[in-house]
């Protein structure tokens, strides 16, 4: 497929997430979800394992079985002092943003199960059981080409967002699925065709502000 005409820093800075603006009518052809996991499995694999697994939702009942779950997982974090409109609520400069953040994941929560497609990357992991301590070496493995697919449906006029409030009820999704036993989650991607084409970089916190060299 034809690809829209952006630079590889526009798709870099412009790849946002996409909750209200995901069109839920319009159907998503598998084939353009492959051309997107094509471009995910050349991301890098540590020790170039590649043991990732990708479950594509398209069946109506399970993603509203799956929505669902979300949808009680969402309630239960916004309720919590993790939410987005209640980070930063009393910086002036970063409130506004919050609530409009935690209005449009509201608003996808409620909606999850209408999405076109859930995309499901997982990871095979011995025994089903991830490390104690540290395991940023072990999604390392997956989260990369996750990012690359959410990158080549953006490029392709498809909007993701990146969520994994769903594990919560990891155990159900995967009974519902039928996941082995040594395959475990590592997040939840809508995708659907996005409308609009108003996305541009983010505020984000300043680099000076967060940048070490040498030293802390």
């Amino acid at each position: 497929m034809t690809t829209l005409p952006l630079g590889p820093d526009e798709l870099l800075t412009t790849t946002r997430a996409v909750r209200k603006r995901l069109d839920l009518t319009r159907p998503v052809p598998m084939e353009l979800v492959r051309e997107c996991l094509e471009i995910a499995l050349q991301a890098p694999s540590g020790s170039n394992r590649q043991d990732w697994e990708w479950i594509v939702v398209t069946d109506p009942e399970a993603r509203a079985t799956i929505g669902e779950y979300y949808r009680r997982s969402f309630e239960v974090y916004a309720a919590s002092k993790a939410s987005a409109d209640v980070l930063y609520k009393d910086d002036p400069a970063r409130a506004q943003v919050q609530r409009r953040v935690g209005d449009s994941a509201g608003y996808l929560a409620e909606r999850m199960g209408e999405v076109p497609v859930l995309l499901i990357p997982c990871l095979r992991v011995e025994g089903g059981k991830t490390p104690e301590g540290n395991q940023a070496g072990l999604w390392a493995s997956l989260l990369p080409a996750v990012w690359n697919y959410c990158l080549a449906a953006r490029a392709r006029g498809l909007g993701t967002a990146w969520t994994s409030l769903h594990l919560v009820y990891e155990r159900e999704i995967a009974e519902l699925l039928g996941l082995p036993s040594d395959v475990r989650q590592g997040a939840l991607i809508p995708t659907a065709y996005f409308t609009g084409e108003t996305f541009k970089p983010a505020p984000r916190v300043p680099l000076d502000e967060v940048l070490h060299v040498d030293r802390w």
